[in-house]
């Protein structure tokens, strides 16, 4: 099948099973959760949840069991975004092509809203797929999610990304270094725990689920060098948010530090691994190795 029709059918398999884990947007507190709401159906790859059942397919397993615990994914992710566009961090007025969350609504409401959809997710998965049979994988899961957000995954790679804005050429001693952890925390940690999402919940453990590790950390390595080629190359209307913003910043992205043709060679030298990786998992041609190659190819 080709990749972009079997995103297609995942995405809109995820985008029903969103609307039956976000809070209505007519319930009490009503305009907390239209916000949220807006800000989780703005569109979006839905990469996470996407992975995460095609991970737990891999195995044999249904994956549609877990699409509603995968949506848990989804609702942390846009949180995570919610609060990276707010003045104090990145500061961006445009998000999937539509004025971000605290322009459209107010920045107090945003930070509310972020909050809510990680504390929301959190408990997706911890009480999804429904049923006691369900419970140890539920456990393991929401463990390895939390973790994967926590101040030593996602929160602290954001942190570092703090620290190292304005310092690209400055005087920290080990930018390469630096530049590592970032990814491999601020975006990678998150989409490594997708992968892992979608094993653990087919009852995968041990040297297989670091199997599935072993793919998602590559692949989470590739989206964010992806991401920091494309704000140096892409335009608004590609990219649904502002271009350009990285190098304005003075962020360390592989593009500042090792210039765009290097940043290029590394992607592609990524997609390679990632293929393998996902041959070893699936076989030739699966469905994981073609989202690997769309993700080091994305144009958007």
């Amino acid at each position: 099948m080709i990749v972009e029709e079997l995103l297609s059918r995942e995405r809109a398999v995820v985008e029903v099973a969103l609307d039956r884990v976000l809070p209505s947007a007519q319930a009490w507190p009503d305009r907390l959760h239209q916000a949220m709401v807006y800000a989780v159906k703005a569109g979006g790859k839905r990469v996470r949840p996407i992975l995460a059942r095609l991970a737990c397919a891999t195995t044999g397993h249904d994956p549609d069991a877990i699409t509603e615990a995968a949506c848990g994914l989804e609702l942390i992710h846009t949180y995570s975004l919610v609060h990276d566009d707010l003045p104090a961090l990145d500061d961006d007025v445009l998000r999937r092509g539509r004025p971000t969350v605290h322009v459209q609504f107010d920045e107090a409401t945003a930070i509310l809203v972020g909050d809510a959809l990680l504390t929301e997710g959190l408990l997706v998965l911890a009480c999804r797929p429904f049923g006691d049979e369900w419970a140890p994988r539920r456990a393991r899961a929401t463990a390895l999610v939390a973790e994967a957000v926590s101040s030593r995954g996602m929160v602290g790679g954001q942190m570092e990304d703090l620290e190292a804005t304005g310092q690209v050429r400055g005087s920290d001693r080990d930018p390469e270094q630096r530049l590592q952890r970032i990814h491999r925390h601020k975006t990678g940690c998150l989409l490594q725990a997708s992968v892992e999402l979608g094993a653990v919940l087919a009852g995968v453990t041990g040297a297989e689920q670091e199997r599935f590790a072993r793919f998602g950390e590559r692949l989470g390595l590739a989206f964010q060098v992806a991401d920091d080629v494309l704000d140096a190359t892409a335009s608004a209307a590609e990219l649904g948010k502002s271009p350009g913003k990285d190098a304005a910043a003075g962020k360390l992205t592989y593009v500042t530090l090792y210039g765009l043709d290097s940043a290029r060679t590394l992607l592609a030298e990524l997609e390679e691994q990632m293929v393998a990786l996902a041959e070893d998992l699936e076989g030739a041609d699966g469905p994981l190795a073609g989202l690997a190659r769309y993700v080091a190819r994305r144009r958007s």
